[in-house]
């Protein structure tokens, strides 16, 4: 059975994503945000939600899928898992940090 492993650079992606919601909507919302996120983990895992491959032209190979204003960035692992790459913000500038965090 496939499951989703979250990486490094995602897991602290999280943190600050629910760090930041917290300070600006408070704990019922941040709570919300991150819970969602993990639904739609799940939900890359079991091909319920549209991914698309990352374009070549970023230099990496993976898939993204949309969550509210985030992008999830993902791969599948030689393990046959899928791997939770990071987690970048809509505004956030993607070439670089996607060679960083995919290596």
């Amino acid at each position: 059975m496939t499951r989703y492993l979250i990486q490094n650079a995602a897991s602290h992606r999280i943190d600050e994503i629910y760090q930041y919601t917290l300070r600006q909507w408070g704990a019922e919302q941040a709570d919300n945000y991150i819970i969602g996120l993990f639904d739609t983990f799940s939900k890359i895992e079991t091909h319920e939600v549209l991914s698309r491959p990352i374009p070549a032209d970023f230099g990496v190979d993976g898939f993204f899928c949309r969550y509210e204003k985030h992008f999830i960035y993902w791969r599948h692992l030689s393990s046959g898992d899928i791997g939770i790459v990071t987690i970048l913000h809509e505004r956030m500038h993607l070439v670089g940090r996607l060679k960083d965090v995919f290596g």
